[in-house]
């Protein structure tokens, strides 16, 4: 017997199969392009057949991108909403996975999905109030408390908080909303906005003028979150975090920015506190697994 866990990116798609009684062991995994619906979803449903056909699938966890509604009383559960994704605003996601009406299902944000992966197998193992922060082409945070995704119907979205802007920062920022929230200023696509290039491509003259004001910015959502819920560790993955240098500028921010003020570890500890993913690339995909495992106990 066997669990399937879907996750859907903005960028990509991830599709994993595991034991029910070992989520954390992706026994086979496809990843694939994310395109429009159609196409996107006849490739998931092809992954969840493939894996039916040689063991019985139990339950299936799928983590989407979003803004996603992920309250069972909302006649809109299991859609995408007001995505900015060209193409994929206003899709039900469960219906279009074809096995979501044959077996349970967790449905959730694909942040949070990350968040308990990296909260029951990763570099949050233990912590029993956990945050994961993905800093991408978009900017999302996933909350696990007291062992327990927390959220609801578009919340949180944490990547649009409005924020205290970098003194050297004059960008408009480039959030089609709201302009210059976080993800409008820290985010891949102003990243490219502003210096003209990703992180990743920038020279050594570039990357020591953009660390310190991408670091102010994340710096300020790991404060926020940890006065918020309490959190014992923050999670930082993404393409921009992957970022020479960025995550010791995000702690050394946020020892600044707390000044000694909030809940253990973010007025003591800032390198305990702000971690990098323990399961790589995976987070997501094995907190989906999680999920639906989940769904089978007792």
């Amino acid at each position: 017997m066997s669990v399937i866990g879907v996750e859907t990116g903005g960028t990509k798609i991830v599709c994993g199969v595991a034991s029910r009684t070992s989520p954390d062991v992706v026994e086979e995994v496809d990843r694939f392009p994310t395109t429009g619906p159609e196409e996107t979803f006849a490739r998931i449903n092809a992954f969840v057949r493939r894996c039916a056909e040689r063991e019985p699938v139990e339950a299936l966890g799928i983590a989407s991108f979003g803004p996603v509604d992920t309250d069972r009383r909302s006649g809109r559960y299991g859609w995408i909403t007001s995505t900015p994704k060209a193409g994929w605003s206003d899709i039900d996601v469960l219906r279009a996975v074809d096995a979501a009406g044959d077996v349970p299902v967790a449905f959730l944000h694909d942040v949070a999905a990350a968040a308990l992966g990296e909260q029951r197998w990763g570099a949050a193992r233990g912590a029993r109030h956990a945050a994961y922060a993905t800093v991408g082409t978009g900017i999302g945070v996933g909350l696990v408390v007291d062992g327990r995704v927390v959220g609801g119907s578009g919340w949180p979205e944490a990547g649009h908080l409005l924020v205290r802007r970098h003194p050297d920062d004059d960008f408009a920022g480039s959030c089609p909303f709201h302009g210059d929230c976080l993800e409008g200023l820290a985010a891949g696509p102003a990243v490219i906005g502003r210096w003209g290039r990703d992180a990743s491509s920038m020279d050594d003259a570039a990357r020591a003028a953009a660390v310190p004001v991408l670091g102010f910015y994340v710096a300020q959502l790991v404060c926020a979150t940890a006065l918020f819920v309490g959190t014992q560790r923050m999670v930082l993955g993404g393409g921009v975090l992957k970022t020479p240098g960025l995550l010791h500028e995000v702690r050394r921010q946020v020892g600044r920015l707390a000044a000694g003020y909030g809940p253990s570890p973010l007025a003591d500890d800032a390198g305990r506190l702000v971690v990098p993913v323990g399961l790589g690339d995976a987070s997501g995909v094995v907190g989906a697994l999680s999920a639906a495992a989940d769904l089978l106990e007792g």
